[in-house]
Order: structure tokens, then sequence, then C-alpha cells
């Protein structure tokens, strides 16, 4: 029986190359979720397309342009970076919440996006913060926002041959914070049951200037409330803000009944998180601003 093709690339025009082989190439970054999905293929029709040994994939660049983070980044290394927990602390809670500290080794923040749960700590987190993917591929390199990057669960934009290489984040504005936040059975080594990104901008007043507010683990795929952020805006974030962004986030909510939790309790939970997550992130913003 034919051995399990393996590829290590250092570019990533060689990793495209390698992509377009015979029978089932997957990019491996972590493998988490991969080495579990592969296991219904035959070892005869897989191919791996190690992405590790590419630095552009591999590296974090956070400067005054902003956020350039590699797909193949583990998610401790970016929990560890102390200017991405400093600039983007929910994006860092995120991916502080990716498994254990073991997997966290192992595990990407660009493999969670391209595994396309529903239930995925970092899309909403990075839908916060108004990220994109940046995509290569045969016919060269286009962007997507990461809020429409993820089409269904297990499913997203990207084409055949084609490949995740970097998450691009803007720079932060003045007195600008996110947060996220996650409900789950349990604190750690599980899925959520319901996750909320938020960003919050502040005038020098309080007031809420700007805002985004995302969800996860309530519809098929993570997504942006813009009438949770309207919500904010114009506000002190008092509590009638408050309300209204909740209550916007559990009309939007759209869940499934499961033995993790049913739709109205699903529904109840988003609102209490946004609420959550509106004040982290203005605390912090308020901070920022002092």
């Amino acid at each position: 029986m034919r051995e399990i093709e393996y590829a290590a690339p250092t570019s990533v025009d060689d990793a495209i190359a390698a992509l377009a082989g015979a029978g089932v190439c997957r990019p491996f970054a972590g493998g988490t979720d991969l080495l579990v999905q592969m296991r219904s293929v035959p070892p005869s029709e897989q191919k791996w397309v190690d992405i590790k040994r590419i630095p552009e994939m591999t590296s974090i660049a956070l400067d005054a342009s902003g956020l350039r983070l590699g797909a193949a980044a583990s998610c401790w290394e970016v929990s560890q970076h102390k200017g991405l927990r400093e600039t983007f602390p929910g994006l860092v809670e995120a991916a502080e919440l990716i498994g254990s500290i073991q997997i966290q080794n192992r595990a990407t923040v660009g493999g969670n996006v391209c595994n396309a749960s529903p239930a995925a700590d970092t899309v909403p987190a990075l839908i916060a913060v108004g990220a994109d993917c940046v995509i290569a591929g045969p016919d060269g390199r286009r962007t997507v926002p990461v809020a429409e990057f993820v089409t269904g669960p297990g499913t997203t934009q990207l084409g055949d041959n084609e490949l995740l290489v970097e998450l691009v984040v803007p720079p932060v504005a003045a007195r600008t914070a996110d947060a996220y936040l996650r409900f789950s059975p349990r604190g750690e080594m599980d899925i959520a049951v319901v996750g909320a990104g938020v960003s919050v901008t502040l005038a020098s007043d309080g007031t809420c200037t700007a805002a985004r507010v995302a969800l996860g683990a309530v519809g098929p795929t993570a997504f942006g409330v813009p009438a949770a952020a309207d919500a904010l805006v114009g506000t002190s974030l008092d509590e009638t803000a408050l309300e209204r962004a909740a209550a916007a986030s559990r009309d939007a909510a759209n869940p499934i009944d499961d033995k993790r939790g049913t739709v109205t309790y699903r529904r109840t939970v988003a609102g209490v998180l946004t609420r959550r997550a509106v004040q982290l992130a203005a605390s912090r913003a308020t901070e920022r601003s002092s």
C-alpha cells in the first residue's frame, strides 16, 4: 500500500503547485482538525502540503499599518505576542480558547478559520476587528473579508488549489478596543455554545462613535450584527443602549436545538454575551484614552 504523500514547500507559489497534485491534497498547518477529518480518506489517496516552513505564512507583523497574521502562525504564538495582547486583546482571547495549551502549540488561527466551524472562536473575533483573508491560488491573490470567507459549515470561499496565506487587520483607531467572550459548558477544551466579538470606538466624552458586533455558534456561520452596532453608536453605552444591542443580537441569532443548548437558551446567551463584551471593550477603550 502506498504511503501518504507529503510535501514541505518553502514558498507560497511552491505550495500552490503542490496542491495541484493528484489525490486529496490538503494544506497542513497544525492539523488539529485535519488529522481527524482525513481518517476517512484512504492513505494512498492522501497528500499533505506542510505550510509551516513558509516564512510568510508563519510570521506575525504588527506595526502602524496594522496586523498581518500568517495563516500558519500558532495560537500559542498569538497568545504570547505582547503587541497583539495589547492591541487586539479580543483576538488573543479567542486564540486562547482553542483547546488546551498543547493544542494551541499546534493549532493556528488560519486553520480555525478554514475549518469553518459555526462555533469557531477566532472568526467572530476577527469579524469584530474588520479582518480580511488574503487568498493565493493559480490565478494570483485576492482579498475577502473574514465575514464572507466562511460560506457554511465546513465550507469556505477557497477554490481549487487555493490557500489562505494571511489575515490582515487594519490599524486600531484611537480610543478603540475589542473583546471576545464565549460561553461553553466547560471553561476549556470545549466549543462555544455562543461566542461574541465586539469592537468599540469612544470619543473623548465617552460617546461611542463606531462599533462592530459579531456572533458565533448561533447560525451556520459566524456573522456580524449591524443592528447591534447601530444601537451603540451615538450613545454613552448606557443601559438603554446595551439592552438594545443585546436585543438585536438575540433577534439576529438563528441557532439550532441540540444537547448543548436550546434555541431559546442560545438566543438569551447571545444577548448576555453581547452586553458583557461591549462593556469589556468599552472599559479597554477608556483605559487607552486615559
